[in-house]
């Protein structure tokens, strides 16, 4: 069976936003996350963002190639009532969401991540989330969408870490 996380970078204030707030002092790490992962399950904006490495740009460096290549073999499941399609390697679900999300917990195996903070808050009600890692960067961005969206749920300390310089990584479990 599966584990399911929800990871994102956030400031110290609690918002996630990939336009205010650089991803690069991590960027090596979540190339190496990206290749642990069994599988992603986005939220449709976060996988409208994500597409980006669907295609090669000419300005990628060494690291950004490595990423795209392990995102492109990841397989995903994108959440959306709107979208019709969806890219390689990436299956739409657009029916019962938890059922489905509960199905590739117990046919997969290692790590599956949530990413889309509203995704993960319709999820975090149903119990599905057994882990959530909060990459905490030192920045203060004082509005936008907060990583915590719905249900709050009651949760664990059960790690903490310095990841690269002053970003730090809480990980939590359902209390």
């Amino acid at each position: 069976m599966a584990k399911l996380v929800f990871e994102m970078n956030q400031s110290l204030d609690g918002y996630v936003d990939h336009d205010r707030m650089s991803p690069e002092p991590l960027f090596q790490h979540w190339v190496k996350r990206t290749e642990e992962l069994s599988a992603t399950v986005y939220g449709r904006t976060m996988y409208g963002l994500m597409r980006y490495w669907d295609e090669d740009q000419d300005d990628w460096d060494d690291a950004r190639r490595a990423f795209a290549a392990a995102w492109r073999k990841l397989p995903k499941w994108v959440v959306s009532r709107t979208l019709t399609e969806v890219g390689p390697n990436a299956t739409l679900v657009s029916g019962d969401v938890e059922a489905t999300i509960a199905g590739l917990k117990a046919e997969r195996e290692g790590e599956m991540t949530i990413a889309g903070p509203v995704l993960a808050g319709s999820l975090a009600a149903s119990g599905l989330i057994d882990e959530y890692r909060l990459y905490v960067h030192p920045v203060v961005l004082g509005h936008g969408r907060p990583f915590f969206t719905g249900v709050r749920p009651p949760l664990r300390l059960v790690a903490h870490e310095r990841i690269a310089g002053d970003v730090v990584r809480l990980t939590y479990v359902p209390a």
